[in-house]
């Protein structure tokens, strides 16, 4: 009788976490919170190009002729995202553009750990501190939250509300 007890008592903590974790407003408290550091990241991505630009041929993963496109190109995707997310317009394709976003950010950073290179993330500022593991546990963290988004994520989107949605056009 008391492992029966025991069991029931198991399965409502189960049910009760999996109730918060699936939670719409949790998600929706992720995707503001991911749009604002994609948004905050880019800023000053966009502004100082040329040095983002060494931060990227730093990591030493792309080909040379390939760093400056991508500095211009890459900030821009952020920002977009961001703002996609914040206002809920094809809030689930940009967060799948930041989950590989994320992906290749995570990629980029343990090839760098593992080749013990000196250099800043370059996420927020070209003159960050030297990345270590807790860098790569904050991605990880963010990364996460952005399959959240992708699963979880229904509440307050703009497009939903709108009189013709894009694809009525």
């Amino acid at each position: 009788m008391e492992e029966k007890r025991i069991s029931v008592g198991k399965m409502k903590i189960f049910k009760f976490a999996q109730k918060i974790v699936t939670h719409r407003y949790l998600s929706l408290a992720f995707r503001l919170y991911i749009a604002g550091i994609f948004i905050y990241a880019a800023m000053y991505k966009i502004s100082y190009a040329g040095e983002f630009a060494e931060t990227i041929a730093s990591y030493r993963i792309i080909p040379y002729w390939s760093v400056n496109i991508t500095a211009v190109v890459m900030p821009w995707l952020e920002l977009i995202c961001g703002l996609l997310l914040i206002s809920g317009i094809r809030a689930k394709a940009a967060v799948s553009v930041i989950i590989g976003l994320l992906a290749v950010f995570t990629i980029a950073i343990v090839v760098n750990l593992i080749r013990d290179t000196p250099i800043g993330c370059g996420c927020f500022k070209s003159l960050d501190e030297k990345m270590d593991w807790t860098t790569l546990v904050r991605d990880l963290i963010w990364l996460s939250m952005a399959i959240h988004i992708y699963f979880f994520d229904t509440l307050f989107h703009l497009e939903k509300k709108s009189i013709m949605r894009i694809k009525d056009v």
